[in-house]
């Protein structure tokens, strides 16, 4: 539900702009202040914002500097009884969406309203489907696994039943999670992503629920959560295994009732959202371990999902080379490489214990590293063996070798973490500021560099 905070220092004008918004199905707030508004805002980050010009106090266009200096994103609508170009202007340079004149209108401020919020959920579609081109998710493979995966998503995505993805590291859940949003009645809103395991357990709370000015150290103004963000779209929780039991207890609360409180806050606000989830642990022996909620199980797995391995479908990996190959030879300004029969076949043979993912990782290599067009079994990296990836190769100089050697280690760790930079600094004992410059050295984009081809 759209939250709406009305100012202005008439309380007739603020009774029935209250009115209109709350018949319209908006959770409504009205203050006379800029001071008062600005400590509405410390409380709670409303969707929209009704701003008069003048004010008692400080003045419409000042609590409109304070609260974006506060790093509100609210919609602002400025309105006013003495209007004029030269503070329309100077309202639009602040961040407002618009300035309408009093005596207002009804019929115009709620048709302004309704289009502030629609502009500000494009905003956020738009920075969505920027997150969305760092990451190619399309579904590559025809063997009967991926056949009935595709069936198993065209059933289930039109509904709003709550699916909850299992599989291995590495198997797509993200991809499948993001193809049910795309097949789905709210794919024209955002698809909001929370990975639970990349988070610090003490910020997971405000990252899912938001939060209120001051609720913690370094909480400077009030946040939108992702429960919020995903208010009429879908929230993909990744890695729910990995919740603690205080979060799974809030969650489970959120799915039964719709609704939840920002971190500080004691307001609830009501949501509509679509929850798909994904984890790589079995559920059941978490739960039979006492680390996962048996009620919040039964409330996710109304639609289960089961990734098979790389392992258990070989036959597609010719196509996902392919897919790889193109994807990254465009990425990289390079002319396709030619993968001849016995690469094929070894890349074959090969369990892929890291599945998708470990394949991608394998072919950017072979894009970026090797000279040729023409790519051999003998041209592949190293898989499952412990030498060192320079014996693999005659290099005319030890700086060379030594360079392929830390190349090859440094990626080998980064698939470890799952791209995840920190993490493989940890794995490789040094501090995450050295391994970038290394990485940046050796010519090893991160995951955020990478994103047009990921």
């Amino acid at each position: 539900m759209h939250s709406i905070l009305i100012v202005d220092d008439e309380p007739g004008i603020r009774d029935t702009l209250r009115g209109v918004m709350e018949d319209e199905g908006f959770a409504v707030e009205a203050v006379a202040t800029g001071e008062e508004c600005l400590s509405a805002l410390e409380k709670r980050a409303y969707s929209c914002v009704l701003l008069d010009v003048w004010l008692p106090g400080i003045d419409g266009l000042e609590t409109l500097r304070r609260l974006r200096a506060a790093g509100s994103d609210a919609a602002v609508v400025i309105i006013s009884g003495h209007g004029n170009v030269e503070t329309a202007v100077k309202a639009t340079k602040l961040g407002a969406f618009d300035f309408i004149e009093k005596p207002l209108s009804l019929e115009k401020t709620l048709l302004t309203v309704r289009n502030a919020l629609k502009q500000q959920r494009l905003e956020l579609m738009n920075a969505e489907m920027s997150a969305e081109l760092a990451h190619d998710y399309k579904m590559v493979g025809d063997s009967v696994a991926m056949r009935a995966l595709r069936k198993q998503i065209a059933v289930v995505a039109p509904t709003d039943g709550r699916v909850l993805i299992y599989g291995e590291s590495g198997t797509g859940k993200e991809l499948v999670a993001r193809a049910i949003h795309a097949k789905s009645r709210r794919a024209g809103d955002p698809f909001i992503e929370v990975n639970s395991a990349a988070i610090p357990e003490e910020l997971i709370e405000s990252e899912l629920f938001g939060h209120v000015k001051g609720a913690f150290t370094g909480a400077t103004s009030a946040k939108k959560g992702k429960f919020e963000l995903a208010d009429g779209a879908t929230l993909f929780l990744d890695e729910i295994g990995d919740m603690s039991a205080n979060v799974q207890a809030k969650v489970l609360r959120v799915l039964e009732e719709q609704r939840f409180e920002p971190v500080g806050s004691g307001n609830s606000v009501k949501v509509d959202v679509r929850v798909i989830a994904a984890t790589n642990k079995r559920l059941d022996a978490e739960i039979e371990q006492g680390k996962f909620r048996p009620d919040l199980f039964y409330r996710l797995n109304v639609i289960p999902f089961e990734l098979p391995p790389l392992r258990e479908r070989l036959e597609d990996v010719p196509l996902l080379v392919d897919f790889f190959n193109r994807n990254f030879s465009q990425a990289y300004g390079k002319i396709p490489k030619q993968f001849e029969a016995d690469a094929i076949e070894e890349l074959q043979n090969y369990s892929w214990p890291g599945n998708v993912r470990e394949l991608r990782n394998t072919i950017e290599r072979v894009v970026i590293m090797n000279p040729g067009i023409k790519v051999m079994a003998a041209d592949l990296p190293p898989h499952g063996k412990d030498e060192a990836p320079a014996t693999s190769f005659r290099f005319p100089s030890f700086k060379e070798a030594t360079d392929a050697y830390h190349r090859e280690f440094i990626q080998r760790k980064l698939d470890e973490a799952e791209g995840n930079v920190s993490r493989a600094a940890e794995l490789m004992g040094v501090d995450r500021s050295h391994l970038y410059r290394r990485m940046r050295a050796l010519g090893i984009p991160s995951r955020s560099e990478r994103a047009g081809v990921s």
